[in-house]
């Protein structure tokens, strides 16, 4: 049994400037979850 792709998961997939877009907003998510205290690098 095969899976099939539909077309528009493949163009997603295929598409650099989306996987760019992607990896922003998820490193975005990172920084401000790492900046909002979870990190505690600056708790004096």
């Amino acid at each position: 049994m095969t899976r099939r792709i539909s077309n528009f998961k493949r163009f997603v997939m295929m598409n650099p400037i989306i996987q760019f877009f992607r990896f922003l907003y998820l490193s975005i998510k990172v920084l401000l979850i790492v900046a909002g205290g979870h990190g505690g690098t600056r708790k004096i």
